[in-house]
C-alpha cells in the first residue's frame, strides 16, 4: 500500500494538470438551444397576445415547448388536417379500397359553392371551368382559397378528417366547421390544435405514417407551392418550406417543416388575444429566424461546432 501511495499521488497531479474532462459535444449543442429558448422569451416578452410555440429537430427528435398543449384557434391552418385526410383517401383509393374521393375526381365550379376569400375558384367560370382535387388543394395552399376549401371538406367528408385525427391520438385538433361559416364560430366550433399536436402531425406526415411514397412527397410538394406567410418572411429565399398560415381577428398562426439540408426541423407558431395581429406576424417570424439560426449552425458543423464554408480550403 505504502508503494502504491506515491503512484497515485502522481497520477492526481498527472490529472489536476490535464484540466477537467471536455465535455460532451451534445452538452455544447445546448447551449444552442438555451439560446433559443431565450430568444422566444425575449418576444414573447414584448408580444401583447398569448404565444405558443413547438419546435421539433427531426434529426435527434429533440423538441421545444410554449404552451405546447394549450389550445389555439388554426384558422386556415387547420387546413393541413384536411389535406392529411385527402391524401390518405387517395392511398386507399389507389390500393383499391373504397374511398370517398382521390386527387383526380373532378369538379365543375358552381356560383353556389362561392363564399369570402375565394379570390381564384371565383374568377373561374361556373357551370364549365372543371377542376380536380388536386387543382382544389393547390388553392387552398397557395391563396388559401375559402370556397375550395369548403368543397373538399365536403367531398372527403368533415367526419373523416376527424376519424384521421382521432387515430393519430390528436385529441385536441378538430376541423368543425366550413370556411366562413360565423355562425358556427359564434356557436363556438371553433377550428382548433395546440402546438404539439399540429407538430406531431406534421412529423406523422413527414416520416410517411399517414401515407407512404410516392404521395407523401407530392403532398409536401404542393404544401411548399409559394405562398405568402410568416415562417419564411426572414429565411434565405430558395429554402424549401411546407407550411400553412392561419389569420382571424386577434389571432395569426403557421405550422411547417423547413426541410434544411443535414438538419430539418418542424415549426409551429401560434398567437392569440393580440391587439395587434401585425405584432403576431411579426413574432412568428421572428422565432422562425432563431429557429432557423440554431439549425442552419448544427446542420453546417461538426459535433465541435467547426464549420468548413464551401471554398474554404484552409486548415489551421
Amino acid at each position: 500500500m505504502k508503494k502504491l501511495l506515491p503512484l497515485l499521488a502522481s497520477l492526481c497531479s498527472l490529472a489536476a494538470q490535464a484540466g477537467p474532462a471536455a465535455p460532451p459535444a451534445q452538452d455544447k449543442q445546448q447551449v444552442l438551444w438555451e439560446h433559443l429558448r431565450t430568444a422566444v422569451a425575449d418576444v414573447e416578452r414584448h408580444l401583447d397576445g398569448v404565444l405558443g410555440v413547438a419546435i421539433l429537430d427531426l434529426s435527434s427528435g429533440q423538441q421545444f415547448l410554449l404552451r405546447g398543449d394549450e389550445v389555439f384557434p388554426q384558422a386556415s391552418s387547420i387546413k393541413v388536417t384536411l389535406l392529411a385526410e385527402l391524401y390518405h383517401q387517395a392511398e386507399q383509393s389507389g390500393r383499391g379500397i373504397a374511398a370517398k374521393s382521390s386527387l383526380a375526381d373532378l369538379y365543375v365550379v358552381r356560383a353556389e359553392d362561392l363564399v369570402q376569400d375565394s379570390d381564384i375558384l371565383g374568377g373561374l367560370t361556373p357551370g364549365v371551368t372543371r377542376l380536380t382535387n388536386r387543382d382544389l388543394a393547390t388553392m387552398v395552399v397557395a391563396v388559401s382559397d375559402n370556397a375550395a376549401t369548403n368543397v373538399l371538406i365536403d367531398r372527403v367528408g368533415m367526419d373523416n378528417v376527424e376519424r384521421l385525427m382521432t387515430e393519430m391520438g390528436l385529441r385536441n385538433t378538430h376541423l368543425r366547421r366550413k370556411m366562413m361559416d360565423l355562425k358556427a364560430a359564434s356557436e363556438g366550433r371553433e377550428n382548433i390544435s395546440t402546438p404539439r399536436e399540429m407538430m406531431t402531425l406534421l412529423e406523422k406526415l413527414y416520416r410517411g405514417k399517414v401515407v407512404g411514397e410516392p404521395l407523401r412527397e407530392d403532398f409536401f410538394n404542393l404544401l411548399a407551392t409559394n405562398k405568402d406567410s410568416w415562417l419564411p418572411r426572414n429565411l434565405p429565399p430558395g429554402l424549401r418550406i411546407a407550411n400553412k398560415p392561419g389569420s382571424l381577428e386577434g389571432v395569426r398562426a403557421d405550422s411547417g417543416v423547413v426541410f434544411l439540408k443535414n438538419r430539418p426541423y418542424i415549426i409551429c407558431v401560434m398567437t392569440t388575444f393580440l391587439t395587434n395581429e401585425r405584432a403576431g406576424e411579426d413574432a412568428i417570424s421572428a422565432i422562425s429566424a432563431a429557429a432557423y439560426g440554431m439549425f442552419d449552425r448544427l446542420g453546417r458543423a461538426s459535433e465541435y461546432g467547426r464549420v468548413i464554408s464551401p471554398g474554404n480550403g484552409s486548415v489551421k
